[in-house]
């Protein structure tokens, strides 16, 4: 369980939360809205133990399992199934386990013996842990997630960073933890992964925070809402389900209107009448009554709510570019024995739109990595063609120089522009005053994305590489997106699980990896967008 009273959480010196006091028990299924920036996943960062408050205590009963939208996997070479097994310490009894029966067959009778000993004490405590049943356990959330046991039995540095983020998904579900914590738990999932993880959440039996923009699985999970108002910097809690939270919001928000309203009429009518009494010494001490009155009665209402702001995206007008500024000719990738693509041949004409299919771990990051020149292929080479600008949004912002702020990363991006027009940019996605001097490491995963689509409109690109880009983005937020895609002139190499993404973009191709096949468009395709 978390307790927690009068936190106050802060992004540097910007105030995003007082005064919240709150508690999370077993069987609490809590949805964690608010905009992008207003400090969910900062206040489940504290939660979790990985930051602390400004002010205020929490208190936590039982273990915590936390998934961020960023997730670091640990060491690159450990297996996958292994990371998910140590989520209970099962991956060290299986290897003392499998070390031991290997010992077992030494000729040495005391060796042997030894290797004995160590494999019962070993089994003792893989059966105190759950026994081969949670192995079991393990390779079955692992299966839900797309993630078989071929990608089970690899090191997570061959893995793709959508097959990482499942894989630390699948430990924490693994985990037995008391509260789980799951900022955005659906990127990278299939449809079938997202509805099996919607029955997993709707059986737990522990308590929940979940922050999602899928608002199909806050409908079937959450049985409370805690809205996070960064106009108010104060946590409105709904104990009620999503549907009649989005109701109930709407008749608070009618009711706070009529009260400010009246407040204000009475309070004008006060001041009013205690300006025509004032004029009188006798009546001067109920002149100032009324008017101490009025003055109560208008610091009584909460002030209107500023609407909350949108990022006006639009991507540049493109640079002029020859007939096909990029090639692609034989590319081929593997991770030791394991090939993701081979002998794939592409050419992204001028303006052209294409999107890239294929199932988790088919190569489509790597693809669009190599295209951009992060990555080299093992065979074949990427061919720039005449006047090519290149501008690339990476899924996992790597992209950005985390240690960098917000506006050294923005004239990083646009060494012609002067600091005033950088900094008049940086405004229109909603990063002003204080906010640019933030580094970019302590920006939520939305305000990332805000950033990083940001260097992109300063790019002049003619040639746009696309990875989930509405990953993490309110609704509004995404519509921008959207609109930014429908409206570019330039060409688009696009990957994505965003079916709106795909119609936005009206692709006149698609390239299906990892056989490399490239064909025109139709809307038979339209089916394995969210299988991607």
């Amino acid at each position: 369980m978390l307790a927690v009273r009068d936190l106050e959480v802060r992004a540097g010196a910007r105030l995003l939360l007082e005064n919240a006091t709150f508690q999370v028990a077993a069987g609490d299924k809590i949805g964690l809205v608010g905009r992008n920036g207003a400090g969910k996943t900062t206040l489940t960062k504290i939660l979790s133990g990985q930051a602390q408050p400004a002010a205020g205590t929490l208190s936590r009963t039982g273990e915590v399992g936390y998934l961020p939208q960023d997730p670091r996997t640990g060491d690159p070479e450990v297996l996958a199934r292994d990371r998910i097994l140590s989520a209970r310490g099962l991956d060290q009894v299986l290897r003392r386990l499998r070390q031991s029966e290997e010992q077992m067959a030494s000729q040495d009778d005391a060796e042997r013996e030894q290797a004995m000993a160590r494999y019962t004490r070993a089994e003792a405590e893989l059966q105190a842990g759950g026994g081969y049943a949670a192995e079991a356990e393990a390779a079955r959330i692992a299966g839900n997630l797309a993630l078989p046991d071929r990608v089970l039995g690899q090191p997570l540095r061959t893995l793709s960073g959508g097959q990482r983020r499942r894989v630390e998904l699948a430990r924490i579900l693994f985990s037995s933890a008391e509260t789980l914590l799951l900022d955005e738990p659906t990127n990278h999932l299939d449809a079938d992964s997202i509805a099996w993880l919607r029955g997993f959440l709707q059986s737990y039996s522990g308590g929940l925070i979940v922050i999602s923009h899928d608002t199909d699985l806050l409908a079937a999970v959450v049985n409370k809402v805690f809205h996070l108002d960064a106009n108010r910097s104060v946590i409105d809690i709904y104990a009620m389900d999503w549907r009649r939270y989005l109701l109930q919001r709407e008749t608070d928000e009618k009711r706070r209107r009529r009260e400010r309203v009246n407040a204000e009429r009475k309070a004008e009518q006060l001041l009013n009448q205690a300006a025509k009494m004032g004029a009188k010494a006798t009546k001067a001490v109920a002149a100032q009554n009324m008017a101490r009155r009025a003055e109560k009665l208008l610091s009584g209402i909460e002030g209107e709510r500023v609407s909350d702001k949108v990022a006006k995206i639009r991507f540049p007008d493109p640079v002029p570019a020859g007939r096909t500024p990029l090639m692609g000719n034989n590319l081929s990738k593997s991770y030791g024995s394991l090939e993701v693509f081979t002998g794939v041949d592409l050419a992204i004409d001028r303006g052209s739109k294409v999107v890239i299919l294929g199932l988790n771990g088919a190569g489509k990051t790597t693809m669009l990595r190599i295209l951009a020149g992060i990555e080299r292929p093992d065979t074949g080479e990427v061919e720039p063609g005449y006047g090519l600008r290149l501008g690339y949004y990476a899924q996992e912002h790597e992209t950005l120089d985390t240690e960098a702020s917000v506006l050294d990363n923005m004239i990083s991006a646009s060494p012609n522009l002067n600091d005033t027009e950088v900094r008049k940019i940086l405004g229109s996605f909603l990063f002003s005053g204080d906010d640019v001097e933030k580094p970019a490491k302590v920006l939520s995963g939305g305000e990332k994305t805000r950033l990083a689509l940001a260097m992109l409109v300063v790019s002049g690109a003619n040639v746009l590489l696309l990875d989930e880009p509405t990953n993490n983005l309110d609704p509004a937020s995404r519509g921008e997106v959207l609109e930014a895609i429908r409206t570019y002139a330039g060409a688009v190499v696009l990957v994505t699980h965003d079916e709106g993404a795909v119609e936005a973009l009206q692709p006149d191709r698609v390239l299906l990896l990892p056989d490399g096949d490239e064909d025109h468009w139709s809307p038979a395709y339209g089916e394995l967008i969210s299988l991607a």
